[in-house]
């Protein structure tokens, strides 16, 4: 048995000319949370579907619990519960009727937890899917992914249409499913979601991995540098390696991938300057590595 539930090696996805995944590799073991991030078209949601077999991709080997995903095995495709960008629903059927349709192809499905969160969402069974709003069929789409408790639950947008209130509890419904050890793989906008719940960031620039990393440490290793001159920096001022630089007279903003002490140092003593280190939220990090 794989000790991953997830595995992706160099996968490579083209559409016509345009490359969208450029050697693609990314393991995730059980009862991880990872946090998928990139701007658009970066290739997220061709990821996610080559990892589910939605999609083949050119090059690579992708696997789920051990099996190749593209021949995945009616077992082991009901181990995974998956929440599109779009919704794919039937507009014809009453909330409940889909609901039942959805039950039916699983061994196992929780009527209490469904039945529970169907009234904490508003959603009337009795209404026909069609005429809901954007946000009520994205809340249906989530019901539908986790009533058959998955193993592994891949969500791609998953909150962008909730309320506040329906984003709270849908993130506390996922830190529930996550204390009972399953995985997670979240790819969001909303960065505020990833920093409650990942312990794990993965980000895509230009179709390849450009963060791979534990939250807390890609919190503890990127920093924004105040740097403070008596005198008016000179035009050579620069920081080796350094993600972004802002130099306004005798002040300059500098973000680093590497914040350490031996690093600040050499900037006080090289340029005789003042550095005040600042923490970054995972929305500015995302912003400083993707910063073109």
């Amino acid at each position: 048995m794989s000790e991953f539930v997830l595995s992706l090696g160099n996968v490579s996805k083209s559409f016509g000319r345009k490359r969208v995944l450029d050697q693609v590799s990314l393991a995730i073991a059980p009862g991880s949370v990872v946090g998928l991030l990139g701007k658009n078209g970066t290739g997220k949601t061709t990821l996610i579907k080559c990892a589910l077999g939605l999609l083949k991709p050119q090059s690579g080997q992708v696997h789920v619990f051990g099996e190749p995903a593209w021949t995945l095995s009616g077992a082991a495709k009901a181990r995974i519960g998956y929440v599109p960008q779009v919704p794919a629903l039937y507009p014809w059927m009453r909330v409940r009727q889909i609901v039942d349709y959805q039950a039916s192809f699983y061994p196992h499905w929780n009527d209490e937890l469904i039945d529970r969160l169907l009234g904490e969402w508003n959603l009337d069974p009795s209404e026909k899917v069609g005429p809901l709003s954007v946000g009520q069929q994205q809340k249906l789409s989530i019901l539908l992914a986790i009533g058959h408790e998955p193993e592994l639950l891949v969500l791609d947008e998953p909150a962008a249409a909730l309320d506040p209130e329906a984003r709270r509890n849908f993130i506390r419904m996922v830190l529930d499913l996550v204390g009972r050890g399953r995985t997670v793989l979240f790819s969001t906008h909303i960065t505020s979601d990833l920093e409650r719940i990942a312990e794990r960031i993965v980000i895509l620039a230009g179709g390849q991995v450009a963060i791979d990393e534990d939250l807390d440490q890609l919190k503890e290793r990127i920093k924004r540098l105040h740097i403070t001159s008596r005198t008016p920096l000179p035009a050579e001022f620069s920081v080796p390696g350094a993600l972004r630089h802002d130099r306004n007279g005798s002040e300059a903003l500098v973000s680093v991938p590497n914040a350490s002490p031996e690093l600040i140092q050499e900037i006080e003593r090289r340029w005789a300057v003042t550095v005040d280190v600042e923490d970054l939220s995972l929305e500015d990090i995302f912003l400083e590595v993707t910063h073109a």
